[in-house]
């Protein structure tokens, strides 16, 4: 399995820290807010790891995170996407470097406190695609599942009436059938390729399965108040723990 971290975009629900850096680049308490995804991959046993971005800050990641020694990783490779052409489109990018393997997904803003190892294990005797559940108290807000047993049958985005306390974060596991359903895709009305789109080709033909989160779920971009939230929720399992979320943990614990 591979992994591929998306940070690009222009995060402008966070104006103006990001005018002149990429929010990914923003700090949670002690460290930058693109080491969080990174650490969760690695966790979850992947060692070889592609970071999409673009803008003027794109060589900033380079000079930040090297070649991804630092975290343990065998392998940290990067790609430009030029254009804000949706996260489906980002996701396409990476076809060269993922090969013939299926890979994990993660959004560069979505900070996970706990794991998603036994998601990976299962997703690697599993074809087709799988995404990663939290219960939340406002599921209106998110992309709602419709759970059949073991699967998805449709995703509704932003429901008045949600089926179910659940949203699907931004987690997602894909083999490499998701290219060619990408190739295939038509841009939306803001015209981007969009990820839901995937996800839903996966559902109506039977081949999406999920996992529920159990652990802590902050997505940090969608608002300065919830940039405020992360950073507060860090800080204080730091304290708690100067070595949780630290590179030294990662590789004590991994073996790196």
């Amino acid at each position: 399995m591979k992994g591929v971290v998306l940070g690009g975009g222009l995060g402008t629900r966070l104006y103006p820290l990001t005018k002149i850096t990429n929010k990914h680049l923003l700090p949670l308490y002690n460290l930058p807010m693109i080491y969080y995804p990174i650490f969760t991959l690695v966790e979850a046993g992947i060692n070889e790891v592609i970071l999409v971005t673009g803008g003027n800050s794109a060589g900033d990641f380079l000079r930040l995170l090297g070649n991804g020694t630092q975290f343990g990783l065998k392998r940290l490779s990067y790609i430009y996407q030029e254009e804000e052409k949706g996260i489906a489109h980002a996701v396409s990018l990476t076809s060269e470097f993922i090969g013939n393997d299926k890979f994990v997904v993660i959004l560069g803003d979505n900070i996970l406190d706990g794991s998603i190892s036994h998601a990976v294990e299962q997703f690697k005797h599993e074809k087709g695609a799988k995404v990663i559940l939290k219960e939340v108290p406002n599921p209106s807000d998110y992309g709602v599942p419709v759970i059949e047993g073991k699967k998805i049958k449709k995703v509704i985005e932003k429901p008045k009436k949600p089926p179910t306390n659940y949203a699907v974060i931004g987690v997602y596991m894909y083999d490499t059938g998701v290219f060619k359903i990408i190739r295939n895709l038509k841009p939306s009305a803001r015209g981007e390729l969009e990820i839901s789109d995937v996800n839903d080709w996966y559902a109506r033909n039977g081949e999406l399965t999920y996992e529920i989160f159990n652990g802590w779920w902050g997505d940090a971009g969608v608002s300065v108040d919830a940039l405020l939230e992360v950073n507060n929720y860090v800080a204080k399992k730091k304290k708690e723990n100067p070595h949780h979320w630290g590179l030294r943990d990662v590789r004590n614990r991994f073996g790196r």
